[in-house]
C-alpha cells in the first residue's frame, strides 16, 4: 500500500498536467532514459589492480548476457521520440512567428547547460581527487565512464540542427526517408563486411554515423507529420524483427548491441546494420503501442513517476556513470568486492551487481538533488564564464584520457 503522501502528489501532478500533454511520448522518453543507466550499470564493471579501478565489462566473458543489450539499449525509442518532439515543436514555433534559428537555440541551451556543468564539476574533481590520494590511473577511468554517454547528447545537437531539413526530406520521399538512410547503412556495411572488406580503407565505417543514427530521428520525424500509417508502423516493426534475425543468424554479426572489450567488430562505434534493425523494431512497437500507454498513463499513480524521471532527464542522462564509478571508488577501500570492483566474469557477479543496482541509484538521486541546478538558466555571466572554462579544462584532460 503506497503512503498516502504519495497518492496526493500523484494527484496534483495529474491534475496539474494539461490535457493537451501527450502522456504516451513522456512515458517513451522516460522508458528510453531509465534504460542508458541501467544498461550502463548492468553491462559495465570494474577490475581492482594494485589498488587502481579499470573499466571492464562482463560481456566480454558472459556472452550470455549480450540479449540483455537488446533491451537495454533504447537508442531506437531515445531518438524516435526525439525526432517526433523535434518536428511538432518545430511546427508550433513556426505558428508562433518563431524562426528555425531562435527555435533551434532554445533546443541547445536546454542541452548544453547540463552538459557544460557535469564537465565543470569534473575539471574540480580530477585535481581533488588527486590531492586525496587516488591513483592517476583511476581517475582516468573515471573520466572515460563520464565522457561514454556525452557523445549521444553531441549526435542529438547534431539531428536537432538537422531537423528543418529532415522535415523537408520526409516531405519529399513520403515517408519512405528512413529506408533510403537504413539503405546507405547497409551498402556501406555491405563494403566493410562482404568479399571487398579486407581491402577498405578503415575510416569508411564513419560513413555510417549520420544516417545510422538519424534513422530512427527521421522515423519520429515522419511520425510526427503523419506520413507513417498504422500499417507503415507494422511493416517498420516486423520487417526490422526479419531483418535483425537473418544478420545475426546468416550474416553473424556480433549479438552485443554495445563494444566488447577485444572484439574484433562492433555494432555501436559507429552503428551497423544491426543497430538500425533493432531500432526498426523498437519504434515501430513505440509507435503502435502509444495509444495504449497514453490510456495507461492516465492513472495518477503511472504518471507520477514519468513527470519524475522527464524532470530530471538530463540529470539522470549525465550523472548516471558518476554515480556508478564513485560508489566502485568508496569499495575499493575495501579490497575486492562482489559485483562492484570484482572481476565481471561470472554469474555470481551478475547476481551481486543486481543488488548493487538500488545503491547506484541512491547516490545518483543524491548526485541529483544537487546537480539539477544546471538544467535551469544559470544565475549569472561569471557563473557561465566558470562553467565553460572548467568545461573547457575538462576536455583538454579527456582528450588525453579517453
Amino acid at each position: 500500500m503506497l503512503p498516502v503522501s504519495v497518492r496526493r502528489a500523484a494527484a496534483t501532478v495529474d491534475a496539474k498536467t494539461p490535457a493537451s500533454r501527450d502522456r504516451a511520448l513522456d512515458g517513451l522518453r522516460a522508458v528510453a532514459l531509465l534504460s542508458v543507466p541501467l544498461g550502463h550499470w548492468l553491462l559495465g564493471g570494474f577490475t581492482l589492480s594494485d589498488g587502481v579501478l579499470h573499466n571492464a565489462s562482463p560481456l566480454a566473458a558472459l556472452p550470455s548476457m549480450a540479449p540483455l543489450s537488446w533491451v537495454l539499449q533504447m537508442l531506437g525509442v531515445f531518438f524516435l521520440v526525439g525526432g517526433r518532439a523535434s518536428a511538432l515543436s518545430l511546427r508550433r514555433s513556426a505558428e508562433r512567428g518563431v524562426g528555425a534559428g531562435a527555435w533551434l537555440r532554445g533546443r541547445v541551451l536546454r542541452l548544453a547547460r547540463p552538459v557544460l556543468g557535469v564537465a565543470a564539476v569534473w575539471a574540480a574533481l580530477i585535481p581533488l581527487l588527486r590531492a586525496l590520494g587516488v591513483p592517476a590511473d583511476t581517475v582516468r577511468t573515471g573520466a572515460v565512464l563520464m565522457v561514454q554517454p556525452l557523445w549521444y547528447i553531441a549526435m542529438y545537437l547534431v539531428l536537432t540542427a538537422l531537423t528543418p531539413l529532415c522535415v523537408r526530406f520526409g516531405a519529399r520521399t513520403r515517408g519512405w526517408a528512413s529506408a533510403l538512410l537504413l539503405a546507405a547503412v547497409a551498402a556501406v556495411d555491405l563494403l566493410r563486411y562482404g568479399p571487398w572488406g579486407p581491402s577498405m580503407p578503415g575510416w569508411l565505417s564513419l560513413l555510417n554515423l549520420l544516417p545510422g543514427w538519424l534513422f530512427a530521428y527521421q522515423l519520429g520525424v515522419d511520425w510526427a507529420h503523419g506520413r507513417i500509417s498504422r500499417a507503415g508502423a507494422w511493416l517498420t516493426a516486423a520487417g526490422g524483427a526479419v531483418l535483425f534475425a537473418v544478420l545475426l543468424a546468416v550474416f553473424h554479426y556480433p549479438a552485443s548491441m554495445v563494444g566488447v572489450p577485444g572484439a574484433a567488430r562492433t555494432n555501436s562505434h559507429p552503428p551497423s546494420l544491426l543497430v538500425l534493425a533493432l531500432a526498426s523494431v523498437q519504434g515501430g512497437a513505440a509507435m503502435l503501442l502509444k495509444d495504449r500507454l497514453g490510456r495507461a498513463l492516465r492513472r495518477p499513480l503511472l504518471w507520477l513517476p514519468v513527470v519524475v524521471v522527464n524532470l530530471g532527464a538530463m540529470t539522470i542522462f549525465c550523472w548516471h556513470q558518476t554515480a556508478m564509478f564513485l560508489t566502485a571508488l568508496a569499495g575499493s577501500r575495501l579490497g575486492t568486492v562482489p559485483g562492484l570492483t570484482a572481476v565481471p566474469d561470472s554469474g555470481l557477479w551478475a547476481l551481486a551487481r543486481v543488488a548493487w543496482l538500488p545503491v547506484f541509484a541512491v547516490v545518483l538521486a543524491l548526485i541529483g538533488r544537487w546537480a539539477r541546478r544546471f538544467d535551469a538558466p544559470w544565475p549569472s555571466r561569471l557563473w557561465r564564464a566558470v562553467a565553460a572554462a572548467g568545461a573547457a579544462l575538462f576536455a583538454v584532460y579527456a582528450l588525453g584520457a579517453v
